[in-house]
């Protein structure tokens, strides 16, 4: 264990580059594209802003 181990930060946790990279990333044309994996993606995608905005919501919530 010891030092060789990162040790994760409280700032990493709350890290939103890999969530906007999800949104925002460019269509590859190496990548298969069929109506199934669309749908998936769209999905997660609107999983992921469903959950984003509870949190905001419960962050509000707690707050006031």
């Amino acid at each position: 264990m010891g030092e060789d181990k990162k040790r994760n930060s409280f700032k990493e946790f709350f890290k939103m580059g890999e969530v906007a990279g999800y949104f925002f990333r460019k269509k590859d044309p190496s990548r298969p594209s069929n109506f199934n994996l669309k749908a998936m993606h769209t999905i997660n995608k609107i999983s992921i802003l469903m959950f984003l905005v509870c949190m905001v919501i419960l962050f509000v919530r707690y707050v006031l």
